[in-house]
């Protein structure tokens, strides 16, 4: 793994990311982790195999989809289930007949994204919620469902509406007691992974270390400890698509979890073995997992050596997993790439270089 630190600690030097934390597994055991450069450059705090991330859209595979899949191993949502029969808000819209399996694979119809945010955020915080869902109810198909596949902010959006009117809890409240719980995280001795309540004085007052992300120019202060995403800050730092912060060891802890349970090896047995292999197959036409992507046939932030039959996500502050079942490797990069802009893009070619160099040392190693 020495040409793979010289590409962490390079990266940190050429600006790639202010810092990051390089995870790698395989089977039981943890072959490589480490933390290089600073989770802020401007306290200069350095990074620490504790740190804690704004893990962005990594939300929507560990807390989302997770949630989507106890419901229906509890057999109280269906993956072929019409949003209409599920929300009824939905009956006689144009979203009516999309499946909990469309949103999971992004082929809905919805958009991709919509400032809702710039609107939330004149309204008193009680009232955001219904006025999201309002907006939800209102937003129109951008193609016809199932036609095409577009990674869509909004789907997740509408599983979290989906996840707590069936659970009957908020959507943090339910991985914690339904998930988070069971595998010994989200407890005082390990609190994560975890929402930051914005509204909670707790929320406000943590004492968790966390990688600064963005100098935000719409709120106008450094972001650290306060999620990025801005639909997901105006309501509260709670969402479907984003919020969930966490180490990289809370990461490894739920990917190893779905790794045992897909090989019918978990000692817990919070998910079945044959709910993961469906999560984990590609969708038809999607190019896409359950909640999860895969690789790409051309360019793919996995790099060269993870199979095709690879799960895995990326965030947008810079975050970002890949998972082969095959090999039972797990691939966990978390970095603060947005601090102090989100301008920085340098990430995205340094990834799949990384990645490759991660695969050929432990191919080589057998």
């Amino acid at each position: 793994m020495k040409q793979v630190d010289n590409l962490m600690q390079r990266a940190v030097s050429e600006n790639v990311f202010p810092g990051g934390v390089l995870l790698v597994s395989r089977g039981d055991s943890i072959l490589f982790e480490k933390a290089y450069g600073y989770a802020n450059i401007f306290s200069k705090q350095k990074m620490t195999r504790d740190t804690v991330f704004d893990l962005a859209s990594l939300t929507k595979p560990l807390a989302t989809t997770l949630a989507v899949m106890k419901l229906i191993q509890n057999h109280m949502l269906y993956l072929d289930q019409d949003l209409g029969a599920v929300l009824p808000e939905f009956n006689g819209t144009d979203k009516q007949q999309v499946k909990i399996r469309h949103l999971l694979c992004h082929n809905s119809g919805l958009p991709d994204y919509r400032p809702y945010y710039k609107a939330l955020n004149q309204l008193p915080v009680e009232e955001r919620k219904i006025s999201l869902q309002h907006l939800l109810l209102k937003e129109p198909l951008v193609y016809a469902i199932g036609k095409d596949v577009l990674y869509s902010d909004l789907g997740f959006m509408i599983l979290q509406w989906i996840v707590e009117n069936v659970s009957g809890k908020r959507l943090d409240l339910f991985l914690v007691q339904e998930i988070y719980n069971l595998l010994g995280l989200g407890n005082d001795s390990n609190p994560g992974p975890f929402f930051v309540d914005l509204a909670s004085e707790t929320g406000k007052k943590t004492k968790r270390k966390f990688a600064a992300t963005e100098l935000c120019p719409w709120r106008k202060i450094l972001l650290d400890g306060a999620v990025h995403d801005e639909n997901a800050y105006v309501m509260g730092g709670i969402a479907g698509h984003s919020g969930l912060f966490g180490t990289v060891d809370n990461v490894h802890m739920l990917l190893s979890e779905l790794l045992a349970a897909f090989h019918g090896l978990s000692a817990t047995r919070l998910l079945k073995k044959d709910l993961l292999e469906e999560f984990f197959r590609q969708q038809p036409g999607t190019g896409r997992a359950l909640g999860f992507d895969m690789p790409s046939s051309q360019e793919s932030s996995s790099g060269r050596y993870f199979s095709k039959k690879s799960i895995g996500h990326l965030g947008y502050t810079g975050t970002s997993f890949w998972m082969d079942p095959d090999r039972s490797i797990i691939l966990i990069l978390l970095t603060n790439r947005v601090h102090p802009s989100r301008d920085n893009l340098k990430i995205k070619d340094f990834r799949p270089t990384l990645h490759d160099a991660v695969m050929e040392s432990l191919l080589m190693s057998g």
